[in-house]
């Protein structure tokens, strides 16, 4: 409460204080008001920025927040992750598909590797204090990690439009896009609230909605 009051209601008090004393010392009119109006920009430039930085602050946690959740449940060996899904696909007597999930299981693993060492970075960087000063790559990387993992996700899609895929199949892709379009908005909120308070060129519709799948009776 009292730093609050010292960060935020200094301007006024000085102001406060100084009209006080220039009126019991008959100071001259003109450098009262001279000396409050600079008092008074410069509490307000102090207000602005310490606005901005709280509100950096705050988009700064919830993109390492949405950061951590997207490697924990779409990522590594997760259930839900959409290499799981594509993996699923070897139960299919298909000799083509099968020869396309093997390529996906490869690049899974290079994926992971990716998703590691990204979020092994943004936590090593948040215990130093020093997440805000890398805020915009982050974000860019993380623009980058999602918008290859949708890559995954547009090819099971099109691929399950053209070859029958077993129910069960079907309703885990869709209880994913369900639980991925989640967080898929949750990105495009947080990227639009950086763009009020950093210089990033993401537009929020850069970040796609996966397509849930029809469900054949």
């Amino acid at each position: 409460m009292l730093k609050t009051i010292v960060n935020w209601g200094w301007s006024p008090v000085l102001i406060t204080a100084l009209a006080v004393l220039g009126f019991i010392y008959e100071w001259e009119v003109w450098v009262i008001a001279t000396v409050l109006v600079v008092i008074l920009v410069i509490g307000l430039v102090v207000v602005v920025v310490g606005a901005r930085g709280k509100k950096l602050e705050l988009s700064s946690q919830r993109l390492r927040q949405l950061a951590g959740y997207f490697t924990r449940r779409f990522s590594g060996n997760s259930s839900l992750s959409i290499f799981a899904i594509i993996d699923s696909l070897f139960n299919i007597d298909n000799p083509e598909l099968w020869a396309w999930a093997r390529a996906c299981d490869m690049s899974q693993r290079i994926f992971n590797t990716w998703c590691d060492s990204f979020i092994d970075r943004i936590e090593s960087d948040i215990r130093t204090k020093s997440f805000s000063l890398y805020l915009r790559t982050y974000l860019n990387e993380l623009w980058l990690v999602n918008n290859h993992y949708y890559e995954f996700v547009e090819q099971f899609y099109e691929v399950a439009e053209k070859v029958e895929i077993p129910r069960e199949t079907i309703d885990q892709y869709n209880r994913f896009v369900m639980e991925y379009n989640a967080f898929v908005q949750d990105f495009r909120d947080n990227i639009t609230e950086l763009r009020k308070v950093a210089r990033t060129q993401i537009e929020s519709p850069g970040v796609k909605f996966a397509k849930e799948l029809p469900v054949v009776k």
